[in-house]
C-alpha cells in the first residue's frame, strides 16, 4: 500500500459508516470492480415497482410534465 493511499484510509476511518461506505462504492466503482453500487431500500423497492407498473400500462409523463421537471431543477 502506499504512503498515499495508508493516509486515505485513515483520514476515511474518521468518518461516519455511511460516508466510509459510500467511498468504498466510488473506489470499487473506479477500480473496475464488477458489484452493485447502489442497495435499494425497501420503499425504494416499491416505488420503482410501481413505476414498471405505470409503465406497462402505458402511463408516462407528458412532454409538458417532464419540462416543468427541468425548469425546476434549473435544467
Amino acid at each position: 500500500m502506499t504512503t498515499l493511499l495508508d493516509r486515505a484510509f485513515d483520514v476515511a476511518r474518521q468518518l461516519p459508516a455511511e460516508e466510509q461506505d459510500e467511498l468504498v462504492r466510488v473506489l470499487l466503482r473506479l477500480t473496475g470492480y464488477d458489484e452493485a453500487c447502489v442497495e435499494l431500500t425497501p420503499a425504494d423497492l416499491a416505488s420503482l415497482e410501481e413505476s414498471l407498473r405505470q409503465a406497462d400500462q402505458g402511463r408516462f409523463a407528458t412532454e409538458e410534465e417532464i419540462k416543468a421537471i427541468w425548469a425546476k431543477h434549473g435544467l
